[in-house]
């Protein structure tokens, strides 16, 4: 050994990490508003907002900004993505500036500029809507933009019957998006007057709080929505009647605005998907949590020597997150492994990869049942009862 007199510190990166959990939080808004600030927000451009009070001073009075921002500022503070479109000579040129499309030179225009937010401004949003704009066409494009995005739409569903909003839905397929009926009422200080409030965006801030308070796992049904009135449409509720227009809506798998108990709420736990595993909104925001959470987690061992500890680097780092999860009840188990019948030595030799794990979520208790008996057993013991008494 070559002599030595003082101290070497040797630093060593290896060894498990520890994932930090994605924003689910983060709105993505696109609304119209012809006399809003340009500066604060810039025609088909992601803007970044995290004072929405001050946001609501420069968004006019027009469109749909606004009033979709009150609705979400009236749930919660939340960091926003905001998209203002331009509002067309008809419905048909609205519909196009709303979907917006990717142009010669990249730029992105209308929801889809949605997509350049986290390379603009680095957020990625993740409860996606278009209040007040709402049609199949814009609906569906939406949807196709939160695939990419690992995002999740709430939307209007349209009709003005519950046997128009069911058919409506049956227009959907995807596990990205919860229809809502009908909308809300609130109390309009400029108006003066009680007007309609967009439901979709009183969904998404009360998303984005439920996600800041409980987690994902905890879906949007069943909690007190602030600000509002009143609804646009009576709809029958009864907890117990499943024929109830709320209950038809529910089985349609159309989320129901209701008067329940003490304050106004949305009433249903279901998404469009095609597939059963799917079904509950809390479960696809559980796995778009874990989906984004992992794969941006695990950049720092891409490209290393693939070796045993290089593998059980990452599968520790996997299952220490799944304990964080499971800890704070987003899910009931989780675990990962490496399984070497899906890792041959030719694919190693490739340096490829695979890890496998499995989750449970827990889902919401959407019906809950009470046996309920009427017996003369509790009479056996009377004279015994009558002589504690004496």
């Amino acid at each position: 050994m070559p002599f030595k007199h003082g101290i070497t510190v040797t630093e060593i990166n290896e060894g498990a990490r520890t994932l930090t959990a994605v924003s689910t939080a983060i709105i993505g808004l696109v609304a119209t508003a012809d006399d809003a600030d340009a500066a604060t927000f810039p025609l088909d451009c992601p803007a970044l907002i995290t004072d929405i009070e001050a946001a609501i001073g420069d968004a006019g009075t027009e469109g749909t900004l606004a009033k979709s921002l009150r609705a979400i500022a009236d749930q919660t503070r939340p960091v926003l993505i905001v998209v203002r479109v331009a509002e067309g000579a008809d419905a048909a040129e609205t519909n196009a500036n709303v979907i917006g499309t990717t142009g010669g030179d990249g730029i992105k225009t209308g929801m889809q500029a949605l997509l350049a937010a986290e390379g603009q401004l680095g957020v990625k949003p993740k409860i996606l809507g278009t209040p007040g704009l709402e049609t199949q066409a814009v609906t569906a494009a939406l949807v196709v933009v939160a695939k990419k995005l690992r995002g999740f739409v709430y939307a209007r569903a349209i009709g003005e019957t519950v046997a128009a909003a069911t058919a409506y839905r049956a227009g959907f397929a995807a596990r990205e998006l919860m229809l809502l009926m009908p909308d809300f009422v609130v109390f309009d200080t400029v108006a003066a007057a009680n007007v309609q409030s967009f439901a979709a965006a009183h969904a998404m801030g009360l998303r984005a709080l439920i996600d800041t308070q409980t987690g994902p796992h905890k879906t949007l049904s069943n909690v007190a929505v602030q600000g509002v009135v009143g609804l646009s449409k009576d709809i029958h509720w009864d907890i117990e009647d499943q024929a109830s227009e709320a209950g038809l809506l529910n089985a349609a798998q159309v989320t129901a605005l209701i008067r329940g108990g003490t304050g106004y709420r949305f009433w249903g736990n279901r998404t469009t998907s095609d597939d059963e595993l799917f079904a509950f909104e809390s479960t696809v925001r559980v796995a778009q949590l874990l989906t984004d959470t992992i794969v941006k987690g695990m950049l720092w061992a891409l490209d290393k020597p693939l070796t045993p500890a290089l593998a059980k680097d990452i599968i520790e780092t996997i299952n220490g997150f799944g304990r964080q999860l499971k800890a704070q009840g987003i899910v009931l188990g989780f675990n990962a492994w490496f399984d070497e019948a899906n890792n041959s030595k030719a694919s190693l030799s490739a340096g490829k990869l695979r890890i496998d794990y499995d989750y449970t979520v827990p889902p919401p208790l959407e019906d809950l049942t009470f046996g309920q008996r009427i017996t003369d057993s509790y009479f056996a013991d009377f004279a015994s009862q009558l002589a504690e008494t004496a």
